[in-house]
């Protein structure tokens, strides 16, 4: 059993080896990601950033722990 094993072994070794050597002499291209990855990931956190400062700003919300006795309903405008 050992000799089919360490055979066995050494193929995986080999094929280890020779993936490693065949992508090590690859070019590296850069992928969407790597070239826009960061931006896009700054983008998406200004916007949401933005987006619920105005919310949070904007809205008539009394912060409390409890609404009761603090809410009261506001004239219709036309």
């Amino acid at each position: 059993m050992f000799p089919v094993a360490r055979a066995a072994q050494s193929l995986v070794a080999r094929g280890v080896l020779h993936t490693a050597v065949r992508q090590a002499h690859r070019k590296h291209e850069p992928t969407f990601h790597d070239k826009y990855g960061t931006m896009i990931l700054l983008g998406g956190a200004a916007m949401f950033s933005t987006i619920w400062g105005y919310v949070l700003t904007q809205l008539n919300i009394e912060w409390g722990f409890s609404p009761v006795g603090r809410i009261t309903p506001r004239e219709w405008r036309e």
